[in-house]
């Protein structure tokens, strides 16, 4: 397998810090939907990271989409909880941080991508609002729920969480106060200090 994108998005870092975490065997291709946009429509004429190349040769997109489809290579696994009350606590948390994640993209391509003299202030701060809900539930979500305790304990829904802090505070690093989210900031921490999280630096 190929997995295209790269992992200065929190899509695409989600996906192989979760295939590492499989032990899936796959080939990672940091190319640019903006950079090399044109590379990338080779391989999927969408140009959407992340993309997923099966090994037959199929394209997959989106992060949730791709891990739906390795969960079903990967059997029973803490990465993807099965029991009801864990797997709707996870579906919780990661809905949260991808809307933290898309809330931030936002902002990201408001200021960076469109002229000054076209950007909507009223739109910017809907949407920040709409970030520090999401974070004020995740932080409320992280002191109320277990955290684990080792890489092995990692869920696809943890991955998640700590992706997005990371991204968030990587490309907005005023927009939301690493104070008043202490429990973010604590877990987000450790995330980033295990093996694998190092081992697939956002770039």
């Amino acid at each position: 397998m190929k997995l295209i994108g790269m992992l200065d998005s929190p899509y695409v870092r989600r996906v192989a810090i979760c295939m590492k975490l499989l032990a899936l065997d796959f080939e990672h291709e940091s190319i640019s939907v903006f950079r090399t946009y044109d590379q990338f429509a080779k391989i999927n004429p969408v140009v959407k990271a992340p993309t997923l190349v099966a090994d037959n040769g199929a394209v997959v997109m989106d992060s949730t989409v791709i891990l739906q489809y390795l969960a079903t290579l990967a059997g029973p696994t803490p990465l993807f909880p099965t029991q009801a009350d864990a797997a709707l606590r996870a579906a919780r948390l990661t809905g949260l941080a991808l809307a933290a994640c898309e809330k931030s993209v936002q902002i990201v391509y408001e200021r960076n991508l469109r002229p000054q003299e076209k950007q909507h202030e009223p739109w910017v701060e809907r949407v920040r609002t709409q970030l520090l809900a999401a974070y004020a539930e995740l932080e409320r979500e992280l002191r109320e729920g277990p955290l684990p305790d080792t890489q092995q304990q990692f869920s696809a829904a943890d991955v998640a969480v700590a992706v997005a802090w990371q991204f968030t505070h990587m490309m907005l690093p005023d927009e939301v106060s690493k104070t008043d989210h202490p429990r973010l900031e604590q877990f987000s921490a450790f995330a980033e200090s295990l093996p694998v999280f190092k081992d697939t630096p956002a770039q």
